[in-house]
């Protein structure tokens, strides 16, 4: 493994708890957000959407540059960066380089992201525009506004 490739905490009960249930630590932000950041341009999401949902696992290069209006080496680029995000795996046979989804990442950022199941979202905090779980806006009341008493 090269020292810029990430790897992603196991979302799991003994080891780390999911985001959803436990403030993440300042070294386990600033790895997941290396992650999300890769997944934030809309080429690359599109690139890991291809090369997760083709048949047979993996895709080659030549099949992926021909979908977008970019040169070579910038899709290259690209899949260096989900490559060093841990996202997807590679080899090169001959010419071309194939691509496969590495589904332990994508599985643990899933795991990070669910909520447990059974419990119930928190309550937001009140305040001028706040939305209940239910989606029904809360009452709020302001000092001085039309309608309201002091």
């Amino acid at each position: 493994m090269s020292k810029q490739e990430l790897v992603v905490p196991v979302a799991t009960q003994e080891c780390c708890p999911g985001l959803l249930t436990a403030p993440l630590d300042e070294d386990q932000a600033t790895e997941l957000a290396k992650v999300f950041k890769a997944l934030g341009d809309p080429v690359r999401l599109r690139l890991l959407s291809m090369i997760a949902s083709r048949a047979g696992g993996e895709v080659c290069v030549c099949e992926l540059t021909p979908a977008f209006e970019l040169s070579q080496p910038t899709i290259s680029h690209h899949l260096k960066l989900l490559r060093q995000a841990g996202l997807i795996d590679c080899e090169r046979r001959g010419t071309w380089v194939y691509y496969w989804l590495l589904p332990e990442t994508t599985d643990r950022l899933a795991g990070l992201l669910v909520r447990p199941a059974g419990q119930p979202l928190p309550e937001p905090a009140g305040g001028a525009g706040a939305v209940r779980a239910d989606g029904a806006a809360g009452a709020v009341r302001v000092a001085g506004a039309a309608g309201a008493s002091s």
